[in-house]
């Protein structure tokens, strides 16, 4: 491989600096050059594959054909520049997104909603987030991203500025698609994360209402993608929402749209009015399938992390993937303690003994048939703790509330080595059953 350098008019520099790399690199596949300061040179590196006789002949040959691609791009930067984002939504209308969900405006629409009830629970500036939902596809139908479709959100902030809106507005044109592969940056905007995380739950949704959801290796719609980066950007950035209500509103607004369609004439066949799922499984199929997803990105990117520790938090059920997050890191945390192997094992029998038990523990402890001392004991210590375990669970302060937790396990260690729960006596066994159920609540409260 011999490198040459090549050089190209530096008044293509006028053009955004992802233009030029688009066009050098990835169409190209010459290297663009940076200067010190780090901006675009009017320099490229092209790799012959051959030691070349004449390199001045190699070098012109390789301007020549780079210069029609800079040129094209500068005519259509400059021919988008002539209309606002704002004067193409109309023209959404016209394009589909996918046949049983309709339109660009039709997702756009939904996506608007959704990305306003976020930014008003995150507290961010629903405002912005209404207008960068709007345009959030404009830029799909300009010139630039038709050549070049890698640019999509990109050039929509650079002409998002051009027109004058809102900086946070025009930056969540570009961060919609964040995060784009594993280990990418996430929206650093309010307006950006909620356009973010409103256009991949839609997709999401969208697509498992139409029946198309992944099977097997087939992902034509990239939703493993957009279910890691919804639950990326919630956990990373340290926002708490509600994901299953999250679903919900977004499923019901896809309803909306997909009967509006289904009774009209297109897209579907008399087949394939039958063919879509029932709306009411889907909610919990769409959470589950992000907590799978979930449950591979930690076992993947969290070392200790295992498969088990995971169903304990998920059995759980948590609303809020940051929730997941702090129940899962705390359980970790937990089970380094050394009381930690006696109370999951006193846990599991508690578990065991009440499904084997065939009877209803007594709805509440009553001390007066506490008749063994170690019992009285370990009443006393849960009723000791429960408040503060509550309140603490309360807070989300998991890691505290299981270290209070493990203060338990001399009590409990000395009820099962002491203690008959399976009494003769109906009401001191139902009892009994009463003070376990109780003790395994608690653990409950923040995994299995």
């Amino acid at each position: 491989p011999v490198p040459l350098v090549g050089r190209f008019e530096p008044r293509f520099l006028e053009l955004p600096p992802e233009v030029l790399v688009a066009t050098l690199q990835d169409h190209q596949r010459y290297f663009p050059v940076r200067v010190g300061g780090g901006a675009l040179a009017p320099l490229f590196v092209a790799v012959a594959n051959i030691e070349s006789k004449d390199p001045p002949q190699v070098r012109a040959g390789n301007e020549r054909v780079v210069r029609p691609r800079l040129a094209d791009a500068a005519f259509f930067y400059a021919a988008d520049r002539k209309a606002t984002l704002d004067s193409r939504r109309a023209a959404l209308a016209a394009v589909t997104f996918q046949a049983k969900l309709g339109s660009l405006a039709d997702k756009s629409a939904r996506i608007t909603a959704l990305a306003v009830q976020i930014a008003r629970t995150t507290g961010g500036n629903a405002t912005h987030a209404q207008r960068a939902a709007e345009l959030a596809k404009c830029d799909l139908l300009t010139a630039m991203v038709g050549e070049f479709p890698e640019l999509q959100g990109v050039m929509g902030r650079y002409y998002a500025l051009k027109d004058g809106e809102a900086d946070e507005v025009a930056a969540a044109l570009a961060e919609q698609y964040l995060p784009r592969f594993a280990g990418d940056a996430l929206p650093a905007t309010g307006a950006g994360l909620a356009v973010a995380v409103a256009d991949k739950l839609d997709t999401l949704v969208g697509i498992f209402a139409i029946g198309q959801k992944p099977t097997g290796a087939k992902d034509p719609y990239g939703l493993r993608r957009a279910a890691l980066g919804v639950l990326r950007i919630l956990i990373e950035t340290g926002v708490s929402l509600d994901l299953r209500e999250l679903i919900r509103v977004a499923l019901d607004s896809v309803r909306a749209d997909v009967m509006r369609l289904q009774e009209g004439t297109l897209p579907f066949s008399a087949a394939e009015k039958g063919s879509v799922p029932s709306f009411d499984a889907l909610p919990n199929d769409i959470y589950d399938y992000m907590m799978e997803r979930l449950r591979a990105w930690y076992l993947e990117s969290h070392a200790g992390m295992t498969t088990e520790m995971f169903d304990a938090v998920l059995d759980t059920r948590p609303a809020s993937p940051l929730d997941f997050d702090d129940r899962l890191r705390a359980l970790e945390a937990f089970l380094k303690l050394p009381d930690a192997a006696s109370l999951t094992a006193a846990n599991k029998r508690i578990a065991n003994i009440l499904r084997k038990a065939g009877e209803q523990p007594s709805p509440r402890v009553d001390p007066s048939l506490l008749t063994d001392p170690n019992e009285r004991a370990l009443a006393t210590g849960l009723e000791e703790l429960r408040q503060d375990v509550e309140r603490l669970v309360t807070a989300r302060r998991y890691a505290e509330a299981l270290t209070k937790l493990a203060a338990l396990r001399p009590a409990v260690d000395a009820f099962f080595d002491h203690v008959l729960v399976m009494a003769e006596d109906v009401r001191i066994r139902a009892n009994r059953l009463a003070l376990l159920a109780a003790l395994q609540k608690l653990f409950l409260h923040m995994a299995n």
